[in-house]
């Protein structure tokens, strides 16, 4: 099969001439991943790394899509979980590079916690694989810098998991289709809402269990003794492993609102607000500046539990994002606003739109433009037609390093309690060495990335 090296906008540029072809596809909302209609033996040939949680979800999503010869887990007890869910010829491993060295796995599917993504992608795509990987893709900054330079460099078809662009009914493309119009206006301001983080500890530490490669699951994160509580989903609430509620849903709306606004190709270019983190921000922010060893810091989740913050775009929209008890999108200009959730799309301007059947023609064909003449039948499925003909994948690298970047920016700003200005071309802030000192984490051997 040839590869191709292509970039996003190399690709828009040909989906353009695709659409006004009239090459497009309709979109088709379904409720679960198609599923394939090849004979086994004409199916992708697929490995899932990381499997326990998310990752075994995803993974059985493309088990029912692909050919899943192996896993691995630097915990055992998932992986053979997985195994035996899945069914088939999956052979069990603890190395992830064991399934990197396989010839026959032609795609990957990773879902391990969020500080091995990189550095697992980018040996993959190294080794010839192409990629379906869960948000948030990166734990810093760097990593996104170097994440789009090898899949620039390897031209590997590569799917991020940020469904809000494939699923629930298409509700947060006809939000994107209606803004990038100008049907709100001109001059948006988008206000998103995620939940809180939970704020708990210090905990007790224990040995690990008899399946699991402690050390291995750190990775280049410090070395700390096991304690269940850092360990599956609740990784997400420490620094050296996530970046909190921020990077977690946050990575998810704030892709959706840099698309709708103009900036998924530029992201911020300033990002403020304030922050309430468990241990103190001052305390938080040396800990992560490499001023205090990782001994000093009681056992506790240390992300920031709340957050209010807001990022002005290069084009002057600007977007808010704030933790309440709600997960929602809210998009207004000075010609009317929309609301948008996982629920669906709602607000008198839609209900007026869709009343017209010019104007829901016009929405239809637009959502199909923004989801690239591919048939709208699942994120998985979505990663699954563009291995056949090469082509970006709805949630593409180089969008969403953009988002998660906006994302890593605001945990920045609060932790030095000032705003940052970034420059995207330089890929660094301007004239701000704590900032940009902050942008990478210090990597602890073996594990390091290396690109």
């Amino acid at each position: 099969m040839n590869r191709s090296t292509h970039t996003r906008r190399d690709f828009l540029k040909t989906g353009a001439g695709m659409a006004a072809a009239g090459m497009a596809t309709p979109y088709i909302f379904t409720g679960a991943p198609a599923e394939a209609e090849e004979s086994k033996n004409d199916k992708f040939t697929v490995a899932a790394i990381g499997v326990g949680g998310r990752g075994s979800e995803i993974g059985r999503q493309a088990a029912r899509l692909g050919n899943m010869v192996a896993c691995a887990d630097v915990y055992l007890g998932n992986a053979n979980k997985f195994a035996e869910k899945v069914g088939g010829n999956c052979k069990v491993y603890q190395d992830y590079r064991k399934v990197l060295d396989r010839k026959d796995v032609e795609a990957v599917i990773i879902g391990t916690p969020d500080h091995w993504h990189t550095k697992i992608a980018i040996e993959a795509m190294q080794a010839g694989k192409d990629i379906f990987c869960e948000k948030p893709l990166t734990l810093t900054i760097e990593e996104s810098k170097l994440i789009c330079q090898v899949t620039k460099e390897t031209g590997r078809v590569f799917q991020v998991g940020t469904q809000q662009r494939s699923e629930f009914r298409g509700a947060f493309l006809e939000a994107v289709a209606i803004a990038r119009d100008g049907r709100l206006g001109t001059k948006l301001k988008v206000k998103l809402s995620t939940g809180h983080a939970p704020s708990k500890g210090p905990f007790a530490t224990e040995d690990p269990p008899k399946e699991l490669d402690w050390d291995f699951w750190l990775g280049q994160a410090p070395k700390v003794p096991f304690c269940a509580n850092r360990f599956l989903f609740d990784f997400r609430w420490w620094f050296d492993y996530s970046g909190g509620e921020i990077t977690d849903w946050g990575a998810h709306h704030c892709d959706i609102a840099l698309w709708a606004l103009g900036g998924e190709d530029t992201g911020p270019a300033e990002v403020e607000g304030k922050g309430e983190f468990p241990l103190g921000r001052e305390l938080t922010l040396d800990y992560l500046l490499g001023k205090k060893p990782v001994g000093d810091l009681p056992n506790s989740y240390n992300v920031a539990r709340s957050f209010d913050y807001t990022m002005t775009l290069p084009n002057g929209n600007v977007i808010n994002l704030k933790s309440t008890d709600k997960e929602d999108i809210y998009i207004a200009g000075e010609k009317g606003h929309l609301a948008v959730n996982r629920g669906g799309i709602r607000g008198r301007f839609v209900e007026e739109l869709k009343k017209s059947p010019a104007d829901k023609q016009w929405l239809d064909e637009e959502v199909a433009k923004l989801y690239r003449g591919k048939p709208f039948h699942g994120h998985t499925a979505n990663f699954f037609d563009c291995l056949k003909d090469r082509s970006l994948p709805i949630s593409d690298v180089f969008t969403h390093c953009n988002a998660v970047n906006a994302c890593h920016m605001a945990n920045i700003a609060m932790l030095l309690d000032r705003k940052v200005t970034w420059d995207q071309k330089k890929y660094e802030f301007v004239g701000d060495d704590e900032a940009n000192q902050l942008t990478r984490r210090k990597q602890r051997k073996p594990y390091a990335i290396e690109a």
